[in-house]
């Protein structure tokens, strides 16, 4: 378990980092080429974030399902025989995806554009869709040496490959942005083809970094293999068919998001326009898929911490019969989760007026937006974990079902509902799709391993009456800072609401988990040791 909490904990400040840096950087990209571009941005993000999906097919978390299962064998010579192999292949994979989202990027454009009223044309999306495709060259070949090192339980590479990768994507995302609109006074759309580009620049970084952690293991992982067992070797055709097995509904699981994201993309405007509202359409769209989503999303790298770290382990686990640890496993997953992403989601939720005008704008609708979608984050975590838990036990096919089944949900749904509650109905269809989904991978994980337990639900009860005094302290002080300060009149005062609020909402949470010993338990020796020395016996 201990393996499990160290390799989570370096994934999670990696992916957190990673998550606020592609976070804070939207703010001075929001200035500097304004709302409507940023729009622009993401209608080339959803099908670039397909595209990698379908190329990466799954690799990380195939590869070190697979590393981490036949090392635990003693053959570590399968593993090494992957890796050799599947370079070339990732290597082919990017380029055929790039070659056609490349080639599509027009017909893709013209699905999204379904009136002359809207902000963009179809050439502008076209252009700024091929820009973003060179991307794929690269990153799905570094996905899979991410998936070898955590094989062998070195979240490292990982962590700080993706933390180098994001560094330099802003770097040159914002650099390129500033010379284009403010130096040389170009167009915003220019501005927008650079910074998609800059995906491409930010994996080479990333690159990089991987091959300094290769040189630094390999001899480790040289000795390792003069030490695998010979019983056990397999053909490469044998190798590919599990990696496939494993891989393929990975795919799905990688690509969850983005298919949702892709069903409000290629509905929410024919909806929109349907009723009479064709002028806002694309700001609408930009807030729920770009502007709110990467708030909200911030919560969801707890999940993708654990989903990276848990495979390899319950596996392990499944593998040897540990039955009783792989439950034990669950537990704390579903707890530290909850634990979590429960009073985030809230306080986004009580704070969204101040935390959006403080990042972007003043806006009704976006803060109204960023509060209805905030409590969506638990279903995005939940569906990546109960997912990896699938994937853990090779019971991959369900994951398919289950996402295929909650995309088909939201896709049947997501027009009436927005006809009828406008931006409101798109982000129901998704908490309706999503709740299906996990539904299902429950259910499946219930009957596999006869598990229920009784505890997660109780630690959930006392999470939510926690959660729920946190939201009473954070609203009485925000009440109390509107009657001493008057309401938030712009970016700075709505920063102080921010932090005051939230800083009052951490402590009173904090204080209470402290003093009932829940995250003690839930956050391991350590923090108990810490707890001790401060009087939380």
């Amino acid at each position: 378990m201990s393996n499990l909490m160290k390799g989570t904990a370096i994934l999670t400040m990696g992916m957190f980092l990673s998550k606020v840096l592609g976070l804070i950087y939207i703010f001075p990209f929001y200035a500097i080429v304004g709302e409507e571009n940023v729009a622009l941005y993401q209608y080339a993000y959803i099908p670039y974030s397909i595209m990698l999906a379908v190329a990466i097919s799954g690799a990380p978390i195939a590869v070190s399902k697979f590393v981490s299962k036949y090392n635990a064998m003693g053959d570590y010579q399968s593993g090494r025989k992957l890796m050799k192999s599947g370079i070339l292949i990732m290597m082919c994979t990017g380029l055929a995806a790039f070659i056609f989202l490349f080639a599509l990027a027009t017909p893709i454009a013209g699905l999204v554009i379904k009136s002359d009223d809207q902000a963009f044309t179809v050439e502008q999306i076209a252009s700024v869709i091929r820009w973003v495709s060179f991307a794929l060259i690269v990153v799905p070949f570094m996905s899979l040496w991410r998936g070898f090192f955590q094989g062998y339980d070195k979240m490292e590479p990982t962590a700080i490959s993706q933390l180098v990768e994001q560094i330099v994507r802003i770097v040159v995302l914002l650099g390129g942005s500033f010379l284009v609109v403010v130096v040389f006074n170009g167009k915003p759309e220019t501005a927008v083809s650079f910074a998609v580009f800059a995906a491409f620049i930010g994996a080479i970084g990333g690159l990089l970094v991987l091959y300094y952690y290769w040189k630094k293991y390999q001899p480790e992982f040289d000795l390792l293999r003069s030490q695998s067992v010979t019983s056990t070797q397999l053909p490469m055709s044998n190798i590919y068919k599990e990696v496939i097995t494993y891989s393929i509904p990975m795919v799905f699981v990688g690509v969850a998001n983005p298919l949702f994201q892709l069903v409000d993309m290629l509905t929410f405007n024919g909806a929109m326009i349907s009723i009479g509202l064709a002028e806002v359409t694309d700001k609408y769209l930009s807030m729920i898929n770009f502007t709110t989503q990467k708030v909200v999303i911030i919560p969801v790298m707890l999940a993708t911490g654990f989903s990276s770290a848990l495979v390899p382990t319950i596996t392990k686990y499944f593998t040897q019969g540990e039955y009783i640890a792989l439950r034990h496993a669950m537990d704390k997953t579903y707890q530290i989760l909850i634990f979590i992403t429960l009073p985030a989601v809230v306080g986004i939720s009580l704070l969204s007026n101040e935390i959006y005008f403080m990042l972007y704008t003043e806006s009704e609708m976006g803060a109204m937006i960023l509060a209805h979608y905030a409590p969506v984050a638990i279903l995005f975590a939940l569906f990546q974990v109960t997912a990896a838990l699938l994937q853990g036990i090779d019971f991959q096919k369900w994951i398919v079902l289950s996402l295929l089944t909650g995309i088909f949900v939201k896709l049947a749904i997501n027009i009436p509902l927005i006809r009828w509650m406008e931006a409101d109905g798109a982000l129901l269809a998704t908490a309706i799709g999503y709740s299906v989904s996990i539904i299902i991978n429950m259910l499946v994980l219930r009957k596999t391993l006869n598990y229920k337990s009784e505890m997660v639900i109780r630690r959930v009860m006392l999470i939510s009456l926690l959660t729920a005094a946190m939201a009473v302290s954070v609203l009485i002080v925000h009440k109390l800072l509107v009657l001493l300060m008057g309401p938030v009149s712009g970016k700075f005062s709505a920063l102080v609401y921010s932090v005051i609020c939230a800083g009052v909402g951490v402590a009173v949470y904090g204080f209470l988990s402290l003093r009932l010993g829940l995250a003690q338990k839930l956050l391991g020796e350590r923090l108990t040791r810490i707890t001790n020395k401060l009087g939380f016996k």
